[in-house]
């Protein structure tokens, strides 16, 4: 493992984080044996986490009981091991944020939390409900002060600058944020918080990307001889102002296949530069005059259609057939909210404002009713709503 200062923190991190966003589990449905067992694999996966060096853990209230779970780690393990991050929602005022702290301590049993997030600045409004007069942010500024929080941060899977203008803000030492091999429009956005000396957590690095874990077999072919999450996780790492990628493990042998990233050197190799550019190339042969290149200047589209995230779903279906991948994000869309927002493809009404703005003069009707057939299927919700 090796470690890396984490913005203005000034804490020194691993650059594998643990996720435990899926340990969690509903414990009324559970026997008091299953309960138990539950558990222990919690345990065990936060006793392997600190055996290969992960010293950072990312949990929320949101992920169900996350906190609680993290907290007979912690309790097993060693809290010294280990940083916590955990977070709140952007919308809970003063007060019950204050609250929300009290019971996340409680939880966790510890004394202070490392790093409290902001959950989710991903719209205006939640960025005015959160820096507001009566905002959660001044909860935990009051926590701060009175040493039960030593760090403020915020997770967001909002527009580019609306992340931009958070970090302006100078309120935060670091965010957790989405920044992909295969969509890099947080590109600038990661930029900025290097310059504002801001951590940067990338979320869903194996599974945003294309469920890499469990790779096509047309990718792994592109990618060989490397491991297509191995180059992935590597593209990151080798990013300026990347701090440290989310491992969602939901027991401890996940950690393994992320472990090679860990091998190689600062910079990427010839052959990990090569395969890169195999994966850039056997996207746009595969498409043609078709392929999207997500610029966002179709947006913004009349009836709330999520243009560019459905023909990047286009994208990987067709160049790598990630249709499993794409199905499964794709249903995703009207039941996110501001974590995955937009519409549906269907709800096009071909209007065509989208047409003279974009820039590969793309038929994007054609093509979202096109994805629209390809990707149907049952509606599906968030991990955590």
């Amino acid at each position: 493992m090796y470690y890396r200062r984490y913005g203005r923190t000034n804490l020194t991190i691993s650059v594998l984080t643990f996720g435990a966003m899926r340990i969690p589990f509903d414990e009324s449905a559970c026997s008091a044996q299953e309960r138990a067992a539950k558990e222990a694999n919690a345990v065990a996966t936060i006793r392997r986490a600190a055996e290969l060096g992960i010293n950072h853990i990312d949990t929320a209230r949101g992920y169900g009981n996350s906190e609680r779970l993290v907290g007979l780690g912690l309790n097993e393990v060693g809290r010294e091991k280990f940083y916590i991050t955990t977070k709140i929602g952007a919308p809970a005022p003063r007060d019950e944020a204050l609250r929300f702290i009290d019971e996340a301590l409680k939880k966790l049993g510890v004394d202070y939390i490392d790093i409290l997030d902001v959950h989710g600045i991903n719209t205006r409004e939640k960025f005015d409900a959160a820096l507001g007069k009566n905002g959660c942010l001044k909860a935990i500024q009051a926590a701060m002060d009175a040493g039960t929080v030593r760090h403020a941060a915020f997770s967001t899977h909002g527009e580019p600058s609306l992340i931009q203008e958070t970090i302006n803000t100078g309120l935060f030492s670091a965010v957790s944020l989405h920044h992909f091999i295969t969509h890099r429009r947080n590109a600038r956005t990661v930029a900025l918080a290097r310059e504002k000396d801001v951590g940067v957590l990338v979320l869903s690095p194996t599974e945003k990307p294309g469920m890499l874990a469990q790779p096509t077999a047309r990718l792994v072919d592109v990618c060989a001889p490397v491991a297509p999450l191995v180059l992935s996780h590597r593209w990151l790492l080798t990013q300026p102002g990347i701090t440290t990628l989310a491992i969602g493990a939901a027991d401890p042998s996940q950690f393994d296949a992320h472990l090679p990233a860990l091998d190689g050197p600062p910079e990427l190799t010839k052959e990990e530069r090569d395969a890169v550019s195999r994966w850039e190339q056997a996207e746009r042969k595969a498409l043609g005059d078709t392929r999207c290149t997500v610029c966002y200047k179709c947006m913004p589209c009349p009836e709330d259609v999520a243009i560019p995230e459905i023909l990047r779903l286009r994208n990987l279906g067709i160049a790598f057939d990630m249709t499993a991948f794409g199905k499964m994000r794709y249903n995703l869309l009207e039941s996110g909210g501001d974590w995955f927002p937009g519409k549906k493809a269907d709800k096009c009404t071909r209007c065509g404002a989208c047409l003279p703005r974009c820039p590969e003069d793309l038929a994007i009707p054609d093509l979202l009713e096109e994805t629209h057939e390809l990707l149907l299927g049952e509606k599906r919700s968030r991990l955590w709503g």
